[in-house]
């Protein structure tokens, strides 16, 4: 899978994905926060987003993506945005995912010097859904390239851009996003041929043939086809997606600063997302790139923190334990883990 596992459990992270009142302690200096349309002629419609920066004070705070299950992340709706310029961030969520799901990233990205625009990805959120149109990873990158396009004919907002740092950033299907925008291609042959000899369970293969995916109908020239930003200087990949079936070629155009992050250790790993040396070794791939594996954790520590009454919920509409993390893992503590790490690797 490439992000939470039902739509049943999704309906949590959206219920008050945008502006809810703020419930519980925050960060000293939490960042500002707009809700933000985004055109994209090439799905025909729009993306909702949200744009996070710099705060100079003012605003509303708010707790962005709390609901019944998740805490939310303190952020300052409206809020005037500092001077700048700043270094640009796109950020992409995964597979079934919201732009709520990030949050402690974006806002977290934001809090340290960042200029971060997010938006949901149309057939791949929890309420826009479609598996197979949403498997169309290409149309991701499309995303996020008219989101900084959109940014950059806004005159009020790019007046706070330094558009000479561009950086992309995303977890599972979006970590894919990200890697894309820096260089890295696909390839269908090779992760079909995977899909063919994994084993039924906990693969991702299983759960896309389990919900109607076909990967024979994609076209492999459009998979497998560059789409690389010449914009963006550098990539975070949390958990990647697609790195299976993937050779020295496919990564011959990458950017040369690229973050990985894995997150658990090896028996706690999701298969899908495994890019070490036993599992996709994707890693070995890009000898250059930063790689850190963060435990306790499993793929979707990644999702907020789970308020207390979290996992009864989920476990009272039979849903993925979604909640449910290794012994010893600090959600919080984990996500500040990978701010930092980020913003490292991004100078912020």
């Amino acid at each position: 899978m490439f992000d939470t596992p039902k739509k049943q459990a999704m309906k949590h992270l959206l219920a008050a994905a945008f502006l809810l009142p703020a419930l519980h302690a925050a960060a000293a200096e939490p960042a500002g926060f707009r809700s933000v349309t985004v055109p994209a002629a090439h799905h025909g419609r729009g993306m909702t987003g949200a744009l996070f920066y710099p705060s100079a004070g003012g605003g509303e705070a708010v707790s962005f993506g709390e609901n019944s299950v998740f805490h939310g992340t303190r952020v300052l709706g409206r809020a005037r945005m500092a001077e700048g310029p700043f270094p640009v961030v796109l950020a992409s969520h995964g597979l079934g995912g919201h732009i709520g799901a990030l949050g402690w990233l974006t806002a977290g990205l934001a809090g340290a010097g960042a200029l971060v625009i997010s938006v949901n990805h149309p057939n791949s959120t929890r309420e826009d859904f479609d598996l197979q149109e949403g498997l169309k990873h290409w149309t991701r990158v499309q995303d996020l390239r008219a989101a900084l396009d959109w940014l950059a004919a806004r005159p009020e907002l790019a007046a706070h851009a330094d558009f000479s740092r561009i950086y992309a950033v995303g977890f599972s299907a979006g970590g894919w996003t990200a890697l894309s925008l820096g260089g890295a291609r696909a390839d269908l042959e090779g992760y079909g041929a995977r899909c063919e000899t994994a084993p039924p369970s906990p693969w991702q293969c299983a759960d896309l043939t389990r919900r109607g995916a076909d990967l024979t109908a994609y076209s492999a020239e459009e998979w497998n086809a560059g789409r690389k930003d010449d914009r963006v200087r550098a990539v975070a990949a949390i958990d990647p997606a697609l790195t299976w079936g993937l050779g020295p070629a496919h990564v011959r155009d990458l950017v040369d600063r690229v973050l990985l992050i894995g997150l658990g250790a090896a028996e706690t790993r999701l298969p899908a997302t495994d890019f070490s040396e036993t599992g996709s070794g994707f890693a070995a791939l890009v000898p250059g790139a930063q790689i850190e594996t963060m435990t306790p954790a499993a793929h979707f520590s990644a999702l907020p923190p789970c308020k207390p009454e979290g996992s009864a919920i989920l476990a009272a509409e039979n849903d993925d334990p979604v909640c449910d993390d290794p012994p010893g893992t600090d959600r919080a503590a984990l996500h500040q883990r990978i701010v930092a790490r980020i913003a490292a690797l991004l100078g912020l």
